[in-house]
């Protein structure tokens, strides 16, 4: 069996080419990709060849974000049937580390993630038409689910852990960019009963998305910076920042809206910067970071299907497989998309 791949050698020389398919071993199960969502990372390896130390130093299939249908199981499989739509878990921790054994699963000292560059061999990805897996990482979703809802799992796994690094009942909260994660943080901020969610960011295309998800207000910094400014009056007024832009001048903005003894949980990710260590002490600011995923792909697997939060809005643009390059074009541009997913069916 062939299925054809979208492998990519270096810095934009993306291929779509043919390989083959094996049948699935006790364990595993072969799914039919239906929808892969291209991820900030992607981008980073297409554009750039990588990202940091992390380089594509051997060709590789992208996409660590998607979902699709069981075409067939392998013996001893029995919590998968043919037909079932699953979202597929891209973490896969070794379980036997000293992270694993403390629950840190996504600190895994061994960790092998799909579609990721950092190690060698690199661990091919899932933009593709087939491919065979562990069962173990195949997490079933309802049948209304569609595999476009369940393609946007991996993303909401993201903010799901983020969310469980602090507490937002009742909490004020502002969510610092709103791209897909910003996006899916306002989405799990409600979700934990937040009691009011403000999202800032510079285009309207995004911000119009995260008003749809739950935001209660939406502030444009590139026409309405005072807006923002307000909030810092008074040592600040959030309990709670999701920082997901990791630019220089939200960080800053960020710990002037914060209040004192409030939590920043930084998700967006860059090289080195500087920060006001002046207010973070002064404020005694709680800087945490938050780190990939594991057990919360399963749970937001659990909540698309049980519709307890709508991931629909996030998906503003879809390709078929042989027009990923205007994909990956069209999720570069945030002024007019969110989530870019691949049609692979």
């Amino acid at each position: 069996m062939e299925t054809r791949v979208c492998r990519l050698y270096g810095q934009e020389d993306l291929k779509i080419e043919t390989d083959a398919v094996r049948q699935p071993g006790p364990g595993e199960a072969l799914v039919k990709v239906g929808r892969g969502g291209i991820c900030g990372s992607d981008l980073h390896y297409y554009l750039h060849g990588g990202f940091g130390t992390v380089r594509v130093s051997e060709p590789i299939i992208m996409g660590h974000e998607f979902a699709g249908t069981i075409a067939a199981v392998g013996e001893g499989v029995e919590n998968l049937n043919v037909g079932d739509k699953v979202g597929v878990n891209p973490s896969q921790p070794c379980g036997h580390c000293s992270f694993c054994q403390e629950g840190l699963f996504q600190h895994c000292l061994e960790m092998r993630f799909i579609g990721s560059a950092m190690r060698l061999p690199h661990e091919q990805g899932g933009f593709r038409e087939y491919l065979t897996i562990s069962a173990d990482q195949c997490i079933k979703g309802s049948a209304d689910t569609t595999i476009a809802e369940l393609a946007c799992a991996e993303p909401l796994a993201v903010c799901l852990h983020a969310a469980k690094r602090v507490t937002l009942k009742d909490k004020k909260v502002l969510v610092n960019g709103a791209g897909p994660i910003g996006a899916l943080c306002v989405a799990a901020a409600k979700y934990h009963g937040a009691a009011e969610i403000v999202v800032v960011d510079l285009f309207d295309k995004t911000l119009s998305v995260a008003k749809e998800i739950g935001a209660d207000r939406i502030i444009n910094l590139s026409t309405s910076a005072d807006s923002l400014a307000s909030y810092s009056e008074n040592k600040g007024y959030f309990d709670v920042v999701f920082e997901c832009s990791a630019a220089q001048p939200a960080i800053e903005n960020v710990f002037q809206a914060i209040r004192p003894q409030g939590t920043i949980v930084q998700v967006g990710v860059t090289g080195n910067m500087s920060f006001p260590m002046n207010v973070l002490v002064g404020k005694e600011v709680n800087w945490i970071g938050s780190q990939r995923f594991h057990l919360e792909y399963a749970e937001a697997v659990n909540l698309i299907s049980k519709k307890a939060i709508d991931v629909k809005p996030i998906i503003t643009d879809v390709f078929p497989m042989d027009s990923v390059l205007d994909a990956i074009k069209s999720a570069t541009d945030r002024s007019k998309s969110v989530k870019v997913q691949v049609d692979f069916e």
